[in-house]
């Protein structure tokens, strides 16, 4: 199997990632909120070394406790000394066959916020394995309030959290719906609240890193080497700027803006998805081009007045749907629908298939895309999701959620799926009352001893390409690499150069030149893209 090829494999766990593997609605995992331990008599010292045990080919796991409160805490000779509570978090390593040359440890996360690193790394590590040349161990860890670490929950069980958001939950696209689903995110966010504790207090992404470099120092790094995706590439510049000496090989994909990040939850979601219109039309533009053998809604007229004929008879009401259980297919289900589907463009053609049944008065296949599955695993998702999001916002006034259904109208106009974003975690961040004890908030301007090397997707429809250059040149030290690919992180457009490069740099610390543009090896609707 070629390394391009194993990138492939393991963009389809990560694309995937975001919804669905935090176990946290129904307190699966093995460490919920209620099991913060308290402190011993005196202080708590955690072990110098990871307890590691093996959990299958070539892989190890681990748990390891850290403090709630890292200001009660010091490290001396290496080892945690908490003088508050602590918490657990989940660890795993897959072991790179070539002990020999072996660098160090390559740190991964994959996103959210709130999205589990240790299914990611299981399910994929050979294919981190091959990205990074066989030299690093790749470790994998599932942050403070998420997966199988400490984490927030917000209902008893998944049942309890079904029967909150009700059967027909979908995007609000309406004044009626807007008001229903503004007290809805009020009772969640008390019920996250009521369950989850002094957690909240202390899950910011400044917490986070502080975890991230005691495992660092834990596995005998003395500089860290990460490669952080999306929201990652959030946690890697907090990390960079609180611990700039302390940065060894760094990779950042899909950049997001730090500054309106952590400003609030509606300028991050702006900056973030500022170019999501551009990519629909690019969807619709390469899929005209494809035509209809290729494309199946090219084959009755153009396709951007078709599919924008689609959308305008959408919001005046929902359209029959008579193969799904919902019996019908409605604006907001349609937006969930885009909003999943641009960000995998291998998946573009079956988005389009199902467009195309729209088209024709037959919603069934697009309300079957949305509701088997999906919309559960969004709602499981919010949980650390709305929890880690607002965690790095200041807290907003008590009635902020009120307004937001007479704004919401204004930003639709201007971004077509931005209500999906925007209800989805602005709305119950708005709704948010504990406040962190500790974020970080910049400056994003550290200078590190190792380049940084900064990878933006040219049409991403979830980080904006603009965030690439904009932090490339924010970093004292930094390279941009630009994948001319379409959607979320390069790895959804696979580029043999792209992969090559990011290979050399991390084995070699050898960076492109700055400003170098990588082309794919393959277009969206091509027969073999994503092969």
């Amino acid at each position: 199997m070629s390394q391009s090829r194993w990138i492939v494999c393991g963009a389809f766990v990560m694309l995937f990632a975001t919804l669905g593997n935090s176990p946290v609605a129904g307190g699966a995992g093995r460490a919920d909120a209620a099991a913060v331990a308290a402190p011993r008599a005196g202080a708590q010292a955690s072990g110098a070394a990871i307890a590691w045990r093996a959990c299958g080919n070539r892989l190890q796991c681990a748990r390891v406790r850290v403090p709630l409160d890292w200001s009660r805490a010091t490290v001396r000779a290496g080892r945690v000394v908490s003088a508050g509570p602590t918490i657990s978090l989940a660890v795993i390593r897959y072991r790179t066959r070539d002990r020999r040359r072996r660098i160090g440890s390559l740190f991964m996360n994959f996103g959210g916020p709130g999205v589990a690193g240790t299914p990611n790394v299981r399910a994929a590590g050979a294919a981190f394995d091959g990205l990074a040349g066989g030299r690093f161990d790749i470790v994998g860890w599932d942050p403070r309030g998420t997966g199988d670490s400490t984490h927030v929950r917000c209902f008893a069980d998944r049942r309890s959290m079904l029967r909150f958001w009700g059967a027909d939950w979908s995007i609000p696209t309406t004044p009626l719906e807007s008001r229903r689903y503004v007290r809805k995110t009020v009772d969640y966010a008390r019920r996250c609240t009521a369950r989850s504790g002094r957690l909240l207090e202390h899950i910011s992404t400044a917490d986070t890193v502080r975890d991230l470099d005691y495992l660092r120092s834990l596995v005998g790094d003395r500089r860290l080497n990460y490669r952080g995706e999306s929201y990652g590439t959030f946690l890697g510049q907090t990390y960079a700027n609180m611990f700039p000496r302390r940065v060894g090989r760094m990779v950042l994909d899909a950049l997001i803006d730090p500054v309106p990040f952590t400003r609030s939850v509606e300028a991050g979601l702006a900056s973030s998805e500022a170019e999501s219109d551009l990519v629909f039309e690019k969807f619709l533009s390469l899929c005209q081009q494809a035509g209809p053998a290729r494309c199946a809604l090219a084959g009755q007229g153009p396709v951007a007045p078709r599919a924008r004929a689609l959308l305008a008879r959408l919001r005046r009401g929902p359209i029959p749907a008579p193969s799904a259980a919902s019996r019908q297919l409605s604006y907001g289900d349609t937006l969930l629908a885009l909003w999943q589907g641009l960000a995998a463009p291998e998946n573009w053609p079956k988005l389009a298939a199902e467009l195309n049944q729209a088209a024709n008065g037959d919603g069934s296949a697009l309300a079957n895309t949305v509701g088997g599955g999906f919309k559960p695993d969004a709602q499981e998702a919010l949980v650390a999701a709305t929890a880690l999001q607002c965690a790095d916002k200041p807290l907003p006034r008590p009635d902020a959620v009120n307004a937001w259904p007479t704004l919401i109208d204004p930003l639709s106009e201007r971004n077509l799926v931005a209500p999906v974003g925007l209800w989805w975690l602005w709305a119950p961040c708005a709704s948010w009352r504990t406040a962190s004890a500790n974020r970080y908030t910049g400056p994003w301007t550290a200078t590190t001893p190792n380049p940084v090397l900064v990878i933006g997707n040219r049409y991403d429809p979830r980080t904006a390409y603009a965030n690439a250059p904009l932090a490339a040149r924010r970093l004292g030290n930094a390279v941009l690499l630009t994948n001319n690919g379409y959607g979320h992180t390069s790895s959804s457009d696979i580029s043999d150069c792209t992969v090559a490069a990011t290979t050399r740099y991390l084995t070699t610390l050898a960076t492109p030149r700055n400003g170098t543009v990588c082309q794919p090896d393959h277009r969206p609707f091509d027969p073999d893209f994503g092969q």
